[in-house]
């Protein structure tokens, strides 16, 4: 699945591609920002790439420029709607891709789609400490829930 917005392209991840993210191995053409992936994204690639059948939508994507095809991070959300329609999402970008917009314009992105196909409320998190984190998560309409530990959890209605 591929979505689209004016700056970015969201490209969901085979298995194969996932395999091919962790072992740093891009095909020809295929660029990567030197910064990507993220470490913490590798175990969530692994886990993926070892997937028969991943859910086509509520997977996880690369997030590329528009402008020039490189990819400069990922989101992901942490399986299809549960049985309230909530689903969790992630995301990170390259330090040089951040504060332009970009991490909102792809949460609202991924967001439409999951109200597309289903999905009722999302739920994500952002350390405390990672104020850009919090404020794109504000600016995509959650609401701050709680606070534990170094952690601020966060909801967002799809209705």
């Amino acid at each position: 699945m591929r979505i689209e917005t004016p700056r970015l392209a969201l490209e969901s991840i085979s298995p194969q591609h996932a395999g091919r993210i962790v072992a740093g191995e891009a095909l020809p053409g295929e660029l990567w920002h030197p910064e990507y992936p993220f470490h913490d994204e590798l175990d969530p690639l692994r886990t993926l790439s070892s997937m028969a059948d991943p859910h086509p939508v509520f997977t996880m994507y690369v997030v590329r420029t528009v402008s020039d095809g490189v990819a400069i991070g990922g989101l992901g959300f942490f399986g299809p709607p549960d049985a309230a329609g909530a689903v969790e999402v992630g995301y990170g970008l390259v330090a040089s891709a951040r504060g332009a917009g970009l991490a909102t314009e792809a949460l609202l992105a991924a967001l439409s789609t999951a109200a597309d196909h289903g999905a009722l409320s999302v739920c994500a998190e952002a350390a405390i400490a990672n104020l850009p984190s919090r404020r794109v998560l504000e600016k995509a309409g959650f609401v701050e829930l709680r606070r534990d530990g170094g952690t601020a959890h966060f909801v967002r209605s799809l209705r």
